[in-house]
């Protein structure tokens, strides 16, 4: 092949065999079972006691970390070694997109989890349409309202309203949303400050927001009698706003990462998409609080 024939194409990076793959699958298992055990023991189904339920998925989570810490850090390495190329950078783009694509259908199962419930259910268990004998049969003192704050056990909880700390929080996701862009912005422009100091503002707020929602699960268990046992008002509420808080921890963990490689210097207005991934994902988690604010805490 001739010199000018070769300079047509780019070269495209083919690592090695990594064994981080096999890893994050045994921790995503761990994590899985682990957390399956701490809802039976949670809600005290089916026997269960689930002792081993945070020893196991504390252990699922320890090795995710471990996993995203090796993944990363030769990704790092591969990136300031020069490997990647423009072929590259377009793969990177497009696996983010399918990558929360994928997120965008796994909280759509879970909001369509709360319409089911809201829209179908409740009228059908209060007697709506051709559902008389239902409503006498299963539960016929049931009043279809929502929240439901009564199982068909009888036992009652309380709604967790709006105003408050889920404000508060709404507040600080849009606020982290507004100093990740000036942030983006400034990596654009080429302001190394700002560029670290408005990443490490976003990476704080959202462990604000982390510490204010632990703050409101406690307050829900030990005040209101919210759990996860409490009937499907409990189950999609800790199930929508306990995933969304996952990724609000990996999120915020990546913007940890982010400001240690801005301060490094990995960064620039030419190179930077693992940064942009990084807002990507910040701002795809920010506008499903947005829903979780409106459909769990409001309507």
């Amino acid at each position: 092949m001739s010199t000018e024939t070769e300079e047509k194409y780019e070269k495209y990076y083919v690592p090695e065999q990594s064994k981080w793959p096999i890893v994050g699958a045994v921790g995503l298992f761990l994590i899985a079972f682990g957390g399956a055990n701490f809802i039976q023991q949670t809600t005290g189904k089916y026997g269960n006691d689930g002792s081993m339920g945070w020893i196991t998925f504390a252990a699922g989570l320890t090795i995710i970390f471990y996993m995203m810490w090796g993944w990363w850090r030769d990704t790092i390495n591969e990136s300031m070694e020069g490997l990647y190329s423009s072929q590259m950078d377009r793969s990177f783009r497009q696996g983010m997109l399918w990558f929360i694509s994928s997120e965008v259908m796994f909280f759509a199962a879970f909001f369509g989890a709360l319409f089911y419930a809201r829209a179908l259910v409740m009228p059908w268990l209060g007697g709506e349409g051709n559902n008389v004998m239902t409503h006498a049969l299963l539960w016929p003192d049931f009043i279809p309202q929502w929240p439901m704050t009564e199982t068909p056990g009888g036992e009652t909880t309380q709604g967790m309203g709006p105003w408050g700390l889920p404000a508060i929080n709404t507040a600080i996701l849009l606020t982290s949303s507004w100093t990740l862009t000036i942030a983006h912005h400034a990596l654009r422009d080429g302001n190394r400050n700002a560029l670290l100091n408005y990443t490490s503002i976003t990476a704080l707020l959202g462990i604000i927001f982390l510490g204010l929602q632990v703050w409101e699960y406690i307050h829900a268990y030990q005040e209101m009698g919210l759990t996860l046992g409490s009937g499907i008002y409990g189950s999609t509420f800790f199930m929508l706003t306990g995933f969304h808080g996952f990724h609000v921890t990996i999120g915020t963990i990546y913007l940890i990462v982010l400001s240690i490689r801005c301060a490094s210097g990995h960064f620039t207005a030419e190179n930077h998409f693992a940064y942009e991934a990084g807002a990507w994902y910040w701002h795809f988690v920010d506008v499903v609080w947005l829903f979780l604010f409106i459909f769990v805490y409001i309507i």
